[in-house]
C-alpha cells in the first residue's frame, strides 16, 4: 500500500485506527490506556505509533518480518552488554526517563545476535533505546565498525554485519510509549527547530512581563529563576520561621539543627511547625489550603551579566497580579489517585491533590501557554515533536523542582521517582528551563538514524502483544524490578497533560497501595515472559537487565523466565568500580545484572517429549544446553570459569527444564555428576561437548592462569560447594579447613539450621585413615611438593610402593602420615554411595516436619528440597504446597528451588 504522502498515510490509518476505538471489544484488551477515542487518536501516528494497543502490528511483521525456518542454521553464544556505556550521548538525554539504558549498549548485543533486517522486540521500552540501537546499527560511524569488527574477530563470534535491524517496541504507559514514538520516528528537525523558537518567542511577547525584574540602577532584568521557601512557625514562640533563610550553611546545605531567629531556641527540620495558605482552587471556585511558600531570592540576567536580589514590591505586585488570573484551558486540572499511589502520602498532607495544584501561577501560566500553543500544531508529527520538547519542562517547572544552591543549573532538579516537594523550590522561567534543552535537541536529532518503517510502537500489557507467534528474532528488555520504581504513578503528572493516561492493573510492579505483593508481581512478570516466548523463534535469545537489591525479586524474576520456558544461559553482574563483568553464581543480588537466556529448538522440545523423564532427555537437554554456552572467556589476563559449565549449575538448569515442563527428574546430583563425567570431557573443572574442546585447549593455552569463582557461604548447599572448592585445590585435614570455613559463616541465616562442619564432611566428603592406598586425589596434590615428589617416585622405582589409577599403595610412613585424615573429593561412584546415604538422611529429617501444622522457625533446607523432590517425582503436589505454606515467606521468595518446586505445585492442587 503506497500514500502520495504522510499526511495521505497519516489521515488513512487515523480512520482505521478511529474504527477500531469504536468497537467495545478492541477497548476490552488487557492494559487499555485511559483516554477518550480523540484524546488517543490525537497522540497517536498510525500505522506505526498508537497510545493503544497498535492494530496494525500483524501487517508490520508480515510485511517486514521473515518466518520461523527451522532448517536456519543459527548459533550464538551469550553476550552481555554493559549497561553503563553511553549515558553521556547527546541523543541518549536528549529525554530523560525514570529508567534507561543507553543505546549504544543494547547496539552491541543487537550486532551479535541479530542480521540485518531482524525483527527486536522491548516490550517494555520505556523511551525506545532498544528501537534507537535497532536503527543505529545502520548508521555507525566507520572507525567504530573497524573497531567492533576487530572485537568480533578476536573473540571470534559470527561476522558482524552492519544494518539497520526492525523494531517493535511496548509499553504499559502513554507518556512511556509517546517518548519512545519521537525517538523512533523520522521527523524534520529543521522545522521542528523553526516552530519550537516561534513558541516560545511568542511566549515572551505575550507573558515574558511576568518574568522581568528591575536591578538596582533601574535596568530590567530577566527572571531566570525565583527561590520559594517554606514558611514554619516555631513550636516554642510561634513566630514565622523561612525555612531557606534559617537553615542554610553558607555552603548552601541544609543544617542538621538552627536557633530560631526570634526565640533562640534550637530547631531541626522535624521540630518546626507547618503553616498553611487558604487559596481559590480556580477549577472548582472552592477554597483550598497548601503549605504556605515565599519568595526569598531572584536570579536574573542583565544582558549577559547574572545577578541575585531579594524580590523587591514591584516583584511581589506582579506575583500578586497574576495570582488571581484564570488557569489555561490546557492545564489540567484532574485529581491524583492519592489512595492508590504509594507516594500519595507525600502529597495530599501538604495540601497537594490536583494536578494544577503543583504549579505556582506564573508557572501554570507560562506551561500552559506552551502546551496549548503546541497542541494546536496541525502536522501531527511536527506537533507531537515539539510536545515532546516541552512536556520535559513539566516536572521542572512544577513545585517538584527543589532548589540546589549547590549546583548552577536550577532545571530539572527534582528528586528522581518520588513526588516530593521540598521546603525549598525553584521556579525557572520556561526560557530557562527550555532554550539550552532545544539547541542540544536539535544536535542530538540531527543524526539521521530513525526512518518511518523501522520501528512500530504500541501501548498496552506485555503480557499480551498482538504479535504471530515465533515472529521476533531477539527480545532485549528491561523489565520493571519490584518495587524500586512506581512507573503508572510517576507517569500520571505528564500523562494529565496528554489526557491518556496508564492502566495500572497489568502493571508488573509490588506496590501495597495497589495491593500488589511479590508473589502478584511474579505471576504478572510470568504473563509478560510467557508472551515472551510465545513470539520469539525457537533457539533465539533474549537479554534481560535486571536492577534491584532484594534476592526475593530476583528469584521471582528467575522464576518467572523459568515457568515461561525459558533457559537461563548466562548472569552477569556490571562491576562498576572494575568496568567489567563478573559472573552471577549465589543469589546475591546488588548490582545491575544481565541475563541471557534462550528458547530451546523445536528439535529439543520434541525429543524431551518423547523421552520425557528418562536420562536420555536429560542428557540430551545438557548436550543441547552445552551447545548454547561461551567456550572460553578471559578477564583481566586470566581464564575467567563459565559458571554455566560448572556440574552443580548443569544440574541446577536440567532439574529446573524438568520441573517447568511437569516430569519427574530422573537423575540424581551424585548419578548426574558421574554421567557427565562420562559423556563430556572436564577441562579446569568445566563440561563440554567433544567438538568444543579443541577451540578451548587452544585458547588456554594463550592464558597461563584461571580465575576462580567466588562462592558466598549462605546455606548448606553454597557450604557443601565451597568445601568442594578448598578440598578440589588441596584436601586438607579438618583442623585445617575449620578456621577457614568459620570465616565464612557470617551470612549463615538464621532460620537455617547450623552444621557441624564434620557433618558435612562425613556427608559429603572422603577422609583417608592410612589402611588402604592413598587416593589418587591426596597423591595429585602431595606431588604439588617437590620432596613429596621426590619421595614418590623414589619408592616407585624401588618397587616398594605401586600406583593404579592414581592411587598410591605404600608402607612408607611419613607418605601415609602426609596424607592421613586429610579429606577430599570423592570420585563420581564412590559419590553416589554417599549421596544415597545422604538422602535418606535428609528425608528422615524432612519426615518430621510432616508433623504438626505450625510454622516453622528453623530447619533444614537441603532436607525440605529433598522431601519436594521425592514427592514431586511422586506426584504428591499437595505436600509440597503443605509444607511450603509452613515457611517463611521470606524464605520461600529468596530460595530459587523451593520457589520453584512450590510455584509449580500450587498449579497443580489449585
Amino acid at each position: 500500500m503506497t500514500f502520495a504522502n504522510d499526511e495521505a498515510r497519516r489521515a488513512y490509518f487515523t480512520e482505521k485506527l478511529r474504527e477500531k476505538l469504536r468497537d467495545p471489544a478492541f477497548r476490552t484488551i488487557e492494559g487499555f490506556p485511559v483516554g477518550s477515542d480523540e484524546d488517543m487518536l490525537a497522540l497517536s501516528d498510525p500505522p506505526y505509533y498508537t497510545a493503544c494497543p497498535n492494530p496494525f502490528l500483524e501487517d508490520f511483521v508480515r510485511v517486514y518480518g521473515t518466518p520461523y525456518d527451522a532448517d536456519e542454521v543459527y548459533r550464538r553464544e551469550p553476550f552481555a552488554v554493559d549497561v553503563s556505556e553511553g549515558k553521556t550521548d547527546t541523543l541518549y538525554t536528549a529525554h530523560s526517563y525514570h529508567t534507561k539504558v543507553p543505546y549504544k549498549a543494547i547496539v552491541r548485543a543487537i550486532l551479535h545476535y541479530t542480521e540485518p533486517g531482524d525483527l527486536v522486540l522491548d516490550g517494555f521500552s520505556g523511551s525506545g533505546m532498544t528501537g534507537v540501537a535497532a536503527q543505529v546499527c545502520a548508521t555507525l560511524d566507520s572507525e567504530l565498525v573497524l573497531a567492533l569488527q576487530k572485537e568480533w574477530q578476536t573473540a571470534e563470534r559470527t561476522p558482524l554485519k552492519v544494518g539497520a535491524r526492525r523494531a517493535v517496541l511496548n509499553d504499559l504507559g502513554p507518556a512511556a510509549s509517546f517518548i519512545s514514538a519521537n525517538y523512533n520516528l523520522s521527523f524534520d528537525v529543521d522545522a521542528f527547530e523553526r516552530e519550537a523558537k516561534r513558541i516560545l518567542a511568542e511566549l515572551r511577547t505575550e507573558l515574558g512581563w511576568m518574568y522581568v525584574t528591575r536591578h538596582s540602577d533601574g535596568r530590567e532584568g530577566n527572571i531566570n529563576y525565583t527561590v520559594w521557601s517554606e514558611v514554619f512557625t516555631c513550636p516554642n514562640c510561634s513566630n514565622e520561621i523561612t525555612f531557606l533563610e534559617e537553615a542554610l550553611d553558607e555552603n548552601g546545605r541544609v543544617r542538621p539543627a538552627f536557633p530560631c531567629p526570634h526565640c533562640g531556641v534550637e530547631l531541626t527540620k522535624e521540630s518546626v511547625e507547618r503553616t498553611f495558605d487558604t487559596h481559590i482552587d480556580h477549577s472548582t471556585g472552592e477554597a483550598w489550603q497548601r503549605i504556605r511558600f515565599t519568595p526569598v531570592l531572584i536570579n536574573y540576567n542583565v544582558g549577559s551579566t547574572r545577578y541575585e536580589k531579594k524580590p523587591d514590591e514591584q516583584d511581589l505586585a506582579v506575583l500578586a497580579h497574576i495570582m488571581p488570573m484564570p488557569l489555561p484551558s490546557s492545564v489540567p486540572t484532574n485529581t491524583f489517585p492519592i489512595k492508590k499511589m504509594y507516594h500519595g502520602s507525600r502529597l495530599a498532607p501538604k495540601g497537594f491533590t490536583h494536578i494544577h495544584h503543583l504549579f505556582l501561577p506564573r508557572a501554570a501560566q507560562a506551561i500552559g501557554s506552551l502546551w496549548g500553543k503546541a497542541a494546536s500544531i496541525e502536522d501531527a508529527r511536527l506537533r507531537h515533536i515539539v510536545q515532546f520538547f516541552i512536556e520535559q519542562a513539566i516536572w521542572g517547572m512544577s513545585l517538584l523542582n527543589r532548589y540546589s544552591p549547590i549546583h548552577f543549573s536550577q532545571v530539572n532538579r527534582q528528586l528522581n521517582g518520588v513526588y516530593y516537594i521540598a521546603s525549598q523550590h525553584s521556579e525557572v522561567s520556561p526560557w530557562y528551563n527550555l532554550e539550552n534543552k532545544l539547541e542540544r535537541l536539535g544536535k542530538a536529532f540531527r543524526k539521521s538514524y530513525a526512518k518511518l518503517d523501522q520501528a512500530i510502537i504500541t501501548t498496552g500489557t506485555a503480557a499480551r502483544l498482538g504479535l504471530p507467534d515465533q515472529s521476533i528474532d531477539y527480545i532485549f528488555t528491561d523489565p520493571p524490578f519490584g518495587e524500586n520504581i512506581y512507573y503508572a504513578d510517576l507517569n500520571f503528572l505528564v500523562e494529565s497533560w496528554h489526557r491518556v493516561w496508564t492502566n495500572p492493573a497489568p502493571e508488573a510492579i509490588v506496590d501495597q497501595a495497589k495491593k500488589k505483593q511479590l508473589a502478584d508481581y511474579q505471576r504478572l512478570m510470568q504473563h509478560c515472559f510467557e508472551e515472551y516466548y510465545r513470539v520469539l523463534k525457537p533457539g533465539r535469545w533474549m537479554t534481560v537487565v535486571f536492577h534491584n537489591s532484594r534476592n526475593s525479586v530476583w528469584n521471582a524474576i528467575q522464576e518467572a523466565m523459568r515457568v515461561a520456558g525459558f533457559v537461563v544461559a548466562d548472569v552477569r553482574t556490571m562491576d562498576k568500580q572494575q568496568g567489567s563483568y563478573r559472573q552471577v553464581t549465589s543469589s546475591a543480588v546488588k548490582q545491575d545484572l544481565v541475563i541471557s537466556a534462550y528458547k530451546a529448538n523445536e528439535g529439543l522440545e520434541a525429543r524431551f517429549r518423547l523421552e520425557a523423564g528418562s536420562p536420555q532427555a536429560a542428557w540430551d537437554f545438557v548436550r543441547t544446553h552445552l551447545r548454547q554456552l561461551p567456550i572460553f572467556l578471559t578477564k583481566q589476563g586470566k581464564v575467567e570459569v563459565v559458571a554455566e559449565r560448572l556440574p552443580f549449575v548443569l544440574f541446577d538448569r536440567m532439574v529446573a527444564f524438568h520441573v517447568q515442563r511437569g516430569v519427574a527428574v530422573p537423575l540424581s546430583a551424585q548419578e548426574f555428576q558421574a554421567g557427565l563425567a562420562q559423556r563430556f570431557p572436564p577441562r579446569d573443572g568445566m563440561y563440554f561437548l567433544p567438538e568444543q574442546i579443541a577451540e578451548y585447549e587452544r585458547k588456554r593455552m594463550t592464558v597461563r592462569e584461571i580465575q576462580q569463582l567466588a562462592i558466598y557461604v549462605t546455606s548448606e548447599d553454597s557450604a557443601i560447594q565451597w568445601i568442594k572448592q578448598q578440598l578440589t585445590n588441596k584436601p586438607q585435614t579438618i583442623a585445617e579447613l575449620t578456621p577457614q570455613f568459620m570465616r565464612e559463616l557470617n551470612a549463615w541465616p538464621k532460620h537455617e539450621q547450623l552444621l557441624e562442619l564434620r557433618m558435612l564432611l562425613e556427608e559429603n566428603f572422603l577422609s583417608y585413615t592410612g589402611a588402604t592406598a592413598i587416593p589418587a586425589q591426596i597423591v595429585t596434590w602431595m606431588k604439588k611438593s617437590s620432596d613429596l615428589r621426590d619421595l614418590i617416585a623414589d619408592e616407585l622405582a624401588r618397587g616398594t610402593a605401586t600406583a593404579e589409577q592414581g592411587a598410591l599403595t605404600t608402607a612408607n610412613p611419613r607418605l601415609i602420615n602426609a596424607a592421613r585424615d586429610r579429606w577430599y573429593v570423592p570420585d563420581p561412584n564412590r559419590a553416589i554411595d554417599l549421596e544415597q546415604l545422604r538422602t535418606r538422611s535428609l528425608l528422615k529429617e524432612f519426615a518430621t516436619y510432616l508433623e504438626g501444622t505450625r510454622k516453622l522457625k528453623q530447619f533444614r533446607s537441603e532436607a525440605i528440597k529433598a522431601g519436594f523432590k521425592q514427592a514431586w517425582n511422586t506426584k504428591d503436589f499437595a505436600t509440597i504446597v503443605r509444607i511450603a505454606e509452613r515457611l517463611p515467606e521470606s524464605v520461600v521468595q529468596e530460595d530459587p528451588d523451593l520457589l520453584m518446586y512450590y510455584d509449580n505445585a500450587s498449579l497443580r492442587v489449585r
